[in-house]
């Protein structure tokens, strides 16, 4: 009987960061470093097991809950000094030592890496598994001309500075990306490093190299993510409850006053018909919003869900709510569209933008719906969960008509 092959995957996160406080927790496009890295392993078909080496509870909590194992690193090899493959292999022997089994492959994962792709980590451990290679990485082409100071001025490294070849005439080259390393398990406890006998290469996409050393690099793994990330929608299975904000996601964020100072806002019937479908089908749904006005409070009850407006911290009452409901906020589906949501994006497993929320929002957001708030975002959100048809008969009872 042949048996499946043991693949590792290790992916070193410690809780210190000088350049980034909290680096690998940082969310980009709402998910957190290590969450994202740990998803890639998952998604790789050659990967049996993803283990998170960490001496960060909050580190070690996020992995688990993104489908990891944790092991717990010592003291010694959580310092700035410590060597990423003294994690692996510490990793290593406490799998082996738990699972009672040896793995044949083992891979280095960064999180710190942000595009990195299960096909990519899928490719590396295949080219050890086939027999191709005893290590290999993850390298993009560049075709960049080098150079390197001396006491006189500069000189050049990778080529000959009175000889400037056209790039169609000069030997490919690669970065290393730091992504993924793979290794074949025996090999690597022989020899201690990532790099032995023969080397395979994984050629990647120079766009998708971004290695998180400071918050410029933060910044630009959030702008690139609507980019590069493949574009994700929640399911029904994935969510406990919908928390809405008002202002902007709800409507086009504009306000009509009247003489006496009376204010008018607009509301799509979409959204209605989609909350109310979703209150149908059993899921909790809150509005949320800063503002202590009147039309909220009367949306709701139109809507007949309950309400909390008038809220400095809304990540606080978030927090408060969901701890009141036994709900687990990384199950929590939060739509929004300025900058006051982006503390219950942090709080929240499922961070939602409408199409018209700020740049900042957006670059936040796991999901970013195409409609865009006041126009029936909420009712595309209820599609992604429900289905766009809403699985619902035309006259389901219990319908908010006219909504």
């Amino acid at each position: 009987m042949t048996t499946t092959p043991t693949v590792l995957a290790v992916i070193p996160a410690r809780g210190g960061s000088k350049g980034v406080p909290a680096k690998n927790l940082a969310a980009v496009a709402g998910v957190p470093l290590v969450a994202r890295a740990v998803r890639a392993c998952l998604g790789a078909p050659p990967v049996t097991h993803v283990v998170v080496s960490t001496d960060d509870a909050a580190i070690a909590a996020a992995a688990r809950t993104a489908g990891a194992e944790a092991v717990q690193r010592p003291a010694g090899l959580s310092g700035d000094t410590a060597t990423s493959e003294s994690a692996v292999l510490h990793a290593l022997d406490a799998f082996e030592a738990t699972h009672g089994r040896t793995a044949d492959v083992v891979l280095l994962v960064q999180c710190t890496s942000p595009f990195l792709t299960s096909a990519e980590i899928a490719e590396a451990a295949g080219r050890i598994l086939e027999g191709a290679a005893d290590t290999a990485f993850t390298g993009a082409p560049s075709h960049g001309f080098l150079w390197r100071a001396t006491d006189g001025g500069a000189e050049g490294v990778n080529h000959d500075k009175a000889h400037r070849p056209r790039r169609q005439d000069r030997a490919p080259e690669y970065l290393e990306t730091g992504a993924v390393y793979a290794m074949d398990a025996a090999g690597f406890r022989t020899h201690g490093h990532r790099f032995f006998g023969r080397t395979a290469l994984v050629v990647t996409d120079p766009a998708r190299v971004l290695e998180i050393d400071d918050p410029h690099d933060l910044a630009r793994a959030r702008a690139l993510a609507p980019l590069l990330d493949e574009p994700v929608t929640p399911r029904f299975d994935d969510i406990d409850a919908v928390v809405l904000d008002f202002d902007g996601t709800q409507t086009d964020d504009r306000v009509h006053l009247d003489a006496e100072g009376r204010e008018f806002v607009s509301a799509h019937r979409g959204d209605g018909l989609g909350i109310a479908a979703l209150r149908r089908a059993g899921l909790p749904v809150l509005i949320l919003s800063t503002e202590q006005n009147a039309v909220v409070a009367a949306r709701a009850r139109k809507l007949r869900i309950p309400v909390l407006h008038g809220i400095d911290r809304k990540d606080l009452a978030l927090k408060e709510w969901c701890e009141a409901e036994g709900i687990d906020p990384q199950r929590v589906l939060y739509a929004g569209n300025d900058v006051n949501d982006l503390p219950c994006f942090h709080l929240v497993g499922w961070p939602v933008a409408v199409s018209s929320a700020h740049d900042s929002v957006r670059a936040a957001a796991r999901a970013v719906t195409v409609t865009p708030g006041g126009s029936g975002a909420i009712r595309e959100i209820a599609g992604w969960l429900l289905g766009p048809d809403l699985h619902l008969p035309a006259a389901s009872p219990g319908a908010v008509p006219n909504a």
